[in-house]
């Protein structure tokens, strides 16, 4: 009888903004990717790291992002709470918004649903991604054809949307 791998049975895809500003940058990243695995998280896909200013106070330690696409069988809630395990797990304190961190993880899209619940704190797809920098062009790297579940604008037309300034300060490394 021939074994089925598990990943078949991982119904829901999800991409996640992986970051770090404090500390070894690039380690945190990968202790995270293989602490999400642990959880059954399938990455099915990873972009480079980029680097880039921190947001919005540039005075801050600069950020090493990445985006991975996943596949789980976990709900959006669930994953939230998953990724808010291994945050504190890899020593990200929650002070004052913005403060610099070890870890943050944020879905940036679940499943391409449009989702709203402020008391669980998530919001899909996630409300400021199609501002960003640090999410837009690694996302662009995992997945050229993706489309903002919202506002149906491709990912070429949200990264050419970004101000030229914010498509200079991040580089790929």
């Amino acid at each position: 009888m021939k074994k089925q791998d598990t990943s078949e049975n991982l119904a829901n895809s999800a991409y996640l903004g992986l970051g770090s500003n404090l500390g070894n940058k690039i380690s945190n990243i990968e202790i995270t990717k293989f602490e999400l695995e642990k959880y059954k998280i399938k990455i099915i896909k990873s972009s480079s790291n980029y680097i880039s200013e921190s947001w919005p106070n540039p005075s801050m330690p600069n950020y090493i992002n990445i985006i991975i696409k996943v596949k789980t069988d976990l709900g959006p809630q669930e994953l939230l709470k998953i990724c808010n395990v291994i945050e504190i797990k890899l020593g990200r304190i929650r002070s004052k918004k913005n403060a610099p961190r070890t870890c943050d993880i944020d879905i940036i899209d679940y499943n391409k649903k449009i989702f709203n619940q402020k008391k669980s704190n998530l919001i899909l797809p996630h409300p400021r991604m199609h501002k960003r920098n640090f999410v837009l062009l690694p996302l662009f790297e995992v997945d050229k054809s993706w489309k903002h579940p919202k506002s149906n604008i491709n990912i070429v037309n949200l990264i050419k949307s970004l101000p030229v300034k914010d498509l200079r300060s991040i580089k790929q490394i």
